[in-house]
């Protein structure tokens, strides 16, 4: 694998995003190489899994190269549906998952640290559901995600705004579960969560994953559709140009 490294350290596996010089966008290449990487961890004897970024932050996203890339409907498709595997496999990963954030977690990048069962913010974390910014909607699995940790209403809104928040907005609406000023800090929290019995909290964690799955997938299939007919507006078209031209785009609402 060259876009993910995987180690395994007593109790742990590290996951970490290898693409540091594209803040760990994720291309085809990334998407296919985690869901191999997931799989073997689900496999492994391993309870903790601890997910971050190699470079300047977590993940901006989806690659906004490879999206441009993929015009044909079935090729689009295939992207979705790695993407779906991704996300299943790691919602349901019979293990604690923990996303450690640094820097930009933004798009498919917060979908897919949402899909952990905890998530650990440094205070120069930046979180961001920002889709709407191209004309979009949140895939990964966002719209599920993001409702079961502040509700519809509130899921809505953050989507709508697809503003950027610090670590420490996020943990106020309940998105982030810590923020930490260092490594160190992290470190002694993962140290004292070994310390747990690991295996009744993740009994609990597959108790409720078996209630819920059903419905991220459903989530996930509607996502995919609601992204396809989204790719052919002309407000998307212009959020792209705006984006490439950096500029503010002048959605007509068509």
């Amino acid at each position: 694998m060259e876009t993910v490294v995987l180690t395994f350290e007593q109790n742990k596996a590290i996951l970490e995003l290898n693409r540091p010089q594209a803040l760990n966008a994720m291309d085809m290449q990334m998407l296919t190489e985690l869901v191999d990487a997931l799989r073997k961890i689900k496999e492994s004897d391993t309870s903790i899994v601890v997910i971050r970024g190699k470079g300047r932050g977590f993940s901006a996203g989806g690659d906004i190269k490879t999206m441009l890339s993929v015009d044909d409907p079935s090729q689009f498709r295939t992207v979705m549906k790695t993407i779906q595997e991704m996300i299943m496999l790691l919602y349901t990963m019979p293990k604690i998952t923990v996303s450690f954030i640094h820097g930009p977690a933004a798009g498919l990048g917060f979908s897919f640290a949402l899909a952990s069962d905890y998530l650990i913010a440094t205070n120069e974390a930046r979180l961001a559901m920002n889709f709407i910014g191209v004309g979009l909607v949140p895939d990964g699995g966002g719209h599920f995600l993001l409702a079961q940790r502040v509700g519809t209403p509130k899921a809505k809104q953050i989507i709508w705004e697809g503003k950027t928040m610090s670590a420490d907005e996020a943990k106020q609406l309940g998105l982030v579960d810590l923020v930490v000023d260092s490594e160190e800090q992290a470190e002694q929290w993962l140290a004292s969560l070994q310390e747990k019995p690991l295996q009744a909290m993740i009994a609990t964690k597959l108790l409720y994953a078996e209630q819920t799955k059903a419905d991220l997938l459903r989530v996930l299939e509607i996502e995919t559709d609601a992204q396809q007919r989204m790719r052919q507006t002309e407000d998307h078209r212009e959020g792209i140009r705006a984006f490439l031209e950096k500029r503010k785009p002048v959605f007509r609402g068509k």
